[in-house]
């Protein structure tokens, strides 16, 4: 009677815990993080938010597309370019959108096959639309990485399947990443759920779905790409958006990459908030001006600026206004008077010059002379 008993506590143990797992996420039978590399940055700012073992070398699976795109946003002119693809680019192995010799398709069509349902032959027809061979193509990618800050990035294909040399950091990813958001057309397409390109035949659609299931649970989610090979392992760059923040969180090699991916961004914007510092065009004050009837001019900084803080950290900001007390005539408007500076405790996070926001006429008879004979 008493295992008897037992089973059947068990058993209810069981049905709760599932009961939890399918109405609240599998969370908690996860360990919060079991990635082998991962970083959670903020955007706007590339504020670090957390991260371990963000610099350490690893395969990177289908998440290389994300570069990849990154490499054709900087290569190529027409999106909407209708071409042959390449017979290279025709039964590349790994997941494909089956391409055909001779079929035609345009570079928008490609990213769409790259980036949903990670066409690995997509993304040889676009690196060869660029490029006249793969690894020519891949000395672009790597070099379009550097110039985004990825400075410890090697690409060998555009796909992502494992060859040796092919690594990338979790910190680049997300750097690359934060690259490709300056464009519109990235968020377009990684941000898209359902969608259908031509079929080979030129008649029908092959329809498209995002592997990104974050993209259908998580408040916010606008992209970006999953991978898996046997060296990488699971790997997933995800971003989200919320009340100004924008975070990008890369996982590698990680079993529960959505869920951890989803833990990470849920834990940042719970503990950071976008902190808007100084508002753009800002008054400052007045300061004096000697050698002209107007003996005061106003002055100004024009950049704002927005950072993410915890509450704890926001009471620690400080501010140093360092702007000359007095200014001789003649004034320009927007001549720099001064610096405008925003630290976290003895961090520097920000500086910024101060301008004269008006023109002001010295009175001295030599400067008026001047003026007449440079008129004259």
């Amino acid at each position: 009677m008493k295992i008897k008993a037992f089973c059947i506590l068990t058993l209810i143990f069981v049905c709760f815990g599932c009961f939890f797992a399918n109405n609240f996420g599998d969370v908690s039978v996860y360990a919060e993080n079991s990635a082998k590399s991962m970083i959670v940055i903020e955007a706007n700012s590339n504020r670090v938010l957390m991260a371990s073992n963000e610099n350490e070398l690893r395969a990177n699976a289908s998440t290389t597309k994300i570069a990849t795109f990154l490499t054709v946003l900087k290569h190529c002119d027409n999106f909407d370019e209708r071409f042959k693809i390449d017979d290279r680019a025709v039964g590349i192995s790994g997941t494909s959108i089956y391409l055909k010799k001779g079929e035609m398709l345009t570079v928008r069509e490609l990213l769409y096959g790259m980036m949903l349902v990670s066409g690995n032959d997509a993304a040889t027809a676009l690196a060869l639309h660029i490029s006249d061979s793969v690894e020519h193509f891949a000395e672009l990618m790597t070099q379009e990485a550097k110039n985004c800050g990825a400075l410890n990035t090697t690409f060998k294909n555009p796909h992502g399947l494992d060859e040796n040399g092919h690594k990338t950091t979790a910190y680049d990813l997300a750097q690359i990443t934060r690259e490709c958001y300056k464009y519109p057309i990235f968020e377009e397409i990684v941000i898209t759920k359902n969608a259908k390109i031509p079929d080979s035949t030129g008649n029908g659609y092959r329809y498209l779905k995002n592997k990104n299931k974050l993209l259908w649970s998580l408040d916010g989610c606008n992209g970006v790409k999953t991978g898996f090979t046997d060296d990488a392992g699971r790997c997933l760059v995800s971003s989200a958006e919320r009340n100004g923040m924008h975070l990008i969180c890369v996982v590698l090699s990680c079993g529960p990459m959505f869920e951890e991916s989803a833990l990470h961004l849920q834990d940042c914007f719970a503990k950071y908030h976008m902190s808007k510092i100084l508002l753009p065009y800002t008054y400052l004050r007045k300061i004096n001006v000697e050698d002209s009837d107007t003996t005061e001019v106003k002055v100004y900084t024009k950049r704002g600026f927005s950072y993410p803080l915890t509450d704890e950290e926001e009471s620690r900001i400080k501010t140093e206004i360092d702007v000359i007390e007095s200014v001789k005539a003649p004034v320009k408007k927007e001549q720099i008077v001064g610096e405008f500076k925003i630290y976290l405790d003895n961090h520097l996070l920000f500086s910024e010059k101060i301008y004269t926001m008006e023109d002001v006429k010295s009175n001295k008879v030599t400067d008026n002379f001047k003026k007449i004979i440079s008129k004259w």
